[in-house]
């Protein structure tokens, strides 16, 4: 990122790893006296600080699957492309681990979830409108009389 030096952008680094000012100063290579005293002003720096929360935001985004990602694992499991790892005994108290591909009740699932996201399970119901006239006025007419 422009704007930092490289020890800054070590503190950086090392601040999102372990959250702590001062060790993070220590290993990005400050003094143990700045560390101590002053590492906090390194935060305080708009540069550093605007490096650390780009940093964290797309640590964040990585972790958490979006519509796309999630459409093509459902998919994926609907059409039995995946596999798990299952346990299988073989005999004599063993186990043998096998990669099977999800059973009908797993693939059924990932369809009626892909068909909620698509609308194809919603119930259409058809509806006549009537039309009623309302004339404003119309009710009092025989008490001005």
């Amino acid at each position: 990122m422009a704007g930092l030096t490289l020890k800054q952008q070590r503190f950086a680094d090392e601040y999102i790893i372990c959250a702590n000012v001062e060790q993070a100063a220590l290993k990005a290579g400050y003094s143990r006296s700045y560390a101590r005293a002053n590492a906090y002003k390194l935060l305080a720096n708009v540069s550093i600080k605007a490096y650390v929360d780009e940093r964290l935001e797309a640590l964040n985004s990585e972790k958490v699957a979006d519509q796309q990602e999630v459409m093509e694992f459902l998919t994926s499991v609907m059409r039995g492309e995946v596999t798990e790892p299952v346990p299988i005994f073989v005999g004599d108290g063993f186990q043998e681990v096998m990669n099977l591909k999800p059973n009908v009740q797993a693939r059924r699932a990932a369809a009626v979830d892909l068909g909620k996201r698509y609308g194809m399970w919603t119930e259409k119901i058809e509806q006549t409108n009537r039309n009623i006239e309302i004339v404003v006025g119309d009710w009092d007419a025989d008490d001005e009389d």
